[in-house]
C-alpha cells in the first residue's frame, strides 16, 4: 500500500508507459512531474540507444508499434517496476510500496509527418494510421489517463476525419476525451512551437478536471537566455572529430556567471527557488559539454550568415537567424532514410556566422545539460526536432498528477547513466545491439 502524505495526498510516483519514444523528451517531462516510465517503446534502433542512455531503468522495448501487443507492454513494464525498485532500494518510501499492474498513464507523439502542414499531407500515408496503434494499445492496457501529441494539422483539412475517429473510438472505449493545442512558448521554453494534445481519462468523474486548458503563461524565455553562456564551439580543436570536449574549471565559472534563471533551471535544478523537479538525479560531470560537434561551412557561407539579421532569412540558404532577444522557430526534424535523408533546417546563430550546434538545439528545447544525444549532428538534430519539450511535457504531468491526487517525491540516489557508446553506434550496430540480443541487461 501506498504511504498517506500529511496532506491526505498519496505519496507515491504514478507509472507510466510512453509510446513512440524517439530519445526521450516526453518521457523526461513526464518523470519531471513525478511518475516512473516504466516501458518506453520506439522503432528507430538509433533513437532507442539514446533512449536507453538517458532512461538506464526503463525497459526499451525497439519495435514496430503495428506488431507490439499490450501483454508485451504489461510484462515489460513488470520489469521496469522492479528495476525501478532495485535502484531505490535505500528509500523507505519506495521499499514500503506495492505496484497491482494499474498502469496510471499511456502516452507518445506518433509521427507527425504525414499531418504537418510543412509536408505533402498525404491523406493515405502510413504513418497517419499508427495514430490507431496507439489507441489499440490504450484499449489494452487501460491506463486510467492517457495523452497523446501531434501537430495541429491533424485537426485542420480532411486528417480532422481521422481525428474524430480516434476519438469516437477512444469515447466508445470509455474514455473522456478533451483536446487543446498549446505552444511550448507559454510554457517557459524559449521556442514557438504549436502542438495538439489529445488526453483521455476513463474515470467519468474526473471529467471536469481540466487537464488541456492555458495553465502555465509565463513571461517569455529568449534565446539569449537559453545559450548565452555556452562557449563558442568553434575554439575547441576537438569537437571537429567528436561531440564532448571537457572544459576547465574556471572557464565553466566564469560561464556560469552569465547563466540566466532557465539555464540554471537546466544544469542546476535542485537549487533553483521553485523548480518542482521530481525526476531522478542523474550523475554527470558538468564541466563536460556535449552533443556539440561542429558544422564546417564555406568562408562564402560564414560571410552570407553574418551580413543576415536577426530574425531573417538568409536568402541562399533559406535558413533563419536567431534574435537573441526573441523566441526560435520550430525547430524540425528533417526526414529518415526512407525518406531522402534530408536534413533539418538549422539555424543560423544569433551573433557566431555558423548554425546552431545539437546543445544548442536542445537549450532551445528545454532539454538539462545532462541530457545527451546521439553523436552525429544529423542524428542528434532528429532527435531534438522530434521531442516534445520537456518542460511542455512537465506542465501536462503536472496536471495530471493532481487529477491523481497524489504527492510525488524525490528519489534519494543518483542515476547513473548509461554507456556512452550507445550513442556512437551506426545503424546496423544499433540493429544488432537490439535483434540480437546484445541489449540485454547483465
Amino acid at each position: 500500500m501506498a504511504i498517506q502524505s500529511s496532506k491526505t495526498k498519496v505519496a507515491r510516483r504514478p507509472v507510466a508507459v510512453d509510446l513512440f519514444a524517439g530519445a526521450g523528451g516526453f518521457s523526461l517531462g513526464i518523470e519531471q512531474a513525478g511518475f516512473d516510465i516504466l516501458v518506453a517503446v520506439e522503432y528507430d534502433p538509433i533513437h532507442a540507444c539514446t533512449y536507453r542512455f538517458n532512461f538506464p531503468l526503463t525497459e526499451v522495448l525497439c519495435a514496430d508499434i503495428s506488431t507490439v501487443t499490450g501483454d508485451e507492454i504489461r510484462q515489460a513494464a513488470f520489469r521496469g517496476w522492479i528495476n525501478h525498485r532495485q535502484h531505490c532500494f535505500e528509500d523507505t518510501l519506495f521499499r514500503s510500496q506495492h505496484w497491482d499492474g494499474q498502469i496510471d498513464l499511456v502516452f507518445g507523439g506518433p509521427p507527425c509527418q504525414g499531418f504537418s502542414i510543412m509536408g505533402n499531407r498525404e491523406l493515405n500515408d502510413g504513418r497517419n494510421h499508427l495514430i490507431f496503434h496507439f489507441y489499440r494499445l490504450v484499449k489494452e492496457l487501460n491506463p486510467r489517463y492517457f495523452v497523446m501529441e501531434n501537430v495541429p494539422g491533424m485537426a485542420a483539412g480532411e486528417h480532422k476525419k481521422l481525428l474524430l475517429e480516434l476519438i469516437s473510438k477512444f469515447e466508445a472505449a470509455g474514455y473522456c476525451v478533451q483536446q487543446g493545442i498549446l505552444n511550448a512558448a507559454d510554457f517557459g521554453v524559449p521556442q514557438r512551437r504549436r502542438r495538439l494534445f489529445i488526453s483521455g481519462t476513463a474515470n467519468s468523474a474526473l471529467e471536469k478536471k481540466e487537464l488541456l486548458g492555458v495553465f502555465s503563461t509565463k513571461a517569455y524565455v529568449t534565446v539569449e537566455d537559453a545559450i548565452a553562456d555556452l562557449p563558442d564551439i568553434d575554439d575547441f580543436p576537438e569537437l571537429r572529430t567528436t561531440d564532448e570536449v571537457l572544459l576547465s574549471p574556471s572557464l565553466v565559472l566564469s560561464l556560469n556567471q552569465k547563466c540566466s534563471s532557465y539555464v540554471q533551471r537546466l544544469r542546476y535544478s535542485a537549487n533553483v527557488e521553485d523548480c518542482r523537479n521530481f525526476s531522478y538525479p542523474r550523475l554527470w560531470n558538468p564541466l563536460l559539454l556535449t552533443s556539440s560537434m561542429q558544422t564546417h561551412h564555406r568562408e562564402s557561407s560564414k560571410m552570407r550568415f553574418a551580413k543576415t539579421l536577426p530574425g531573417e532569412l538568409e536568402p541562399t540558404s533559406r535558413l533563419r537567424r536567431l534574435d537573441l532577444k526573441g523566441l526560435c522557430h520550430t525547430l524540425r526534424a528533417g526526414t529518415d532514410r526512407s525518406r531522402g535523408s534530408h536534413t533539418s533546417p538549422r539555424p543560423i546563430h544569433p551573433t557566431l556566422p555558423r548554425v546552431i550546434s545539437v546543445r544548442e538545439a536542445a537549450r532551445l528545447s528545454s532539454f538539462p545539460d545532462w541530457f545527451r544525444f546521439h553523436q552525429t549532428k544529423w542524428h542528434g538534430f532528429r532527435q531534438v526536432g522530434n521531442a516534445v519539450p520537456p518542460l511542455l511535457a512537465q506542465a501536462i504531468g503536472e496536471r495530471l498528477i493532481v487529477a491523481l491526487e497524489v504527492e510525488p517525491f524525490v528519489p534519494l540516489r543518483v542515476l547513473e547513466l548509461g554507456d556512452t557508446q550507445l550513442l556512437r553506434l551506426t545503424l546496423l550496430q544499433a540493429r544488432n545491439y537490439w535483434h540480437f540480443g546484445l541489449c540485454r541487461r547483465a
